[in-house]
């Protein structure tokens, strides 16, 4: 999956902001990480929750990435629940496949 594949028609303003932002990151890894993500939990998080994912979604990507991969902790004030979830999320970097007959 390389692009957004859930309508954000059943959404609010806010998760459509979030969504639409989840999926333009600035790098692509993170556009993977976080839009597959906010497709896959938007929708069923609370407003306490889309508070954190839209702090987290402030943070640099580079940042984010070192903090996802494990490479560097996460900050005192992301070792939430939210962000471990975010980091155990393991998008779809797989190419397009075709099967073979």
């Amino acid at each position: 999956m390389t692009g957004i594949s859930r309508t954000s028609a059943d959404l609010d303003p806010r998760r459509r902001r979030i969504l639409f932002r989840a999926w333009h990151r600035g790098i692509r890894e993170m556009d993977l990480i976080l839009g597959q993500f906010a497709e896959a939990e938007l929708a069923a998080l609370s407003e306490a929750e889309l508070d954190e994912l839209e702090a987290i979604m402030g943070e640099e990507d580079n940042d984010l990435v070192r903090w996802i991969t494990g490479e560097k902790p996460p900050p005192e004030r992301y070792a939430t629940e939210l962000f471990f979830r975010i980091a155990a999320y393991r998008p779809d970097f797989d190419p397009v496949r075709h099967e073979t007959k």
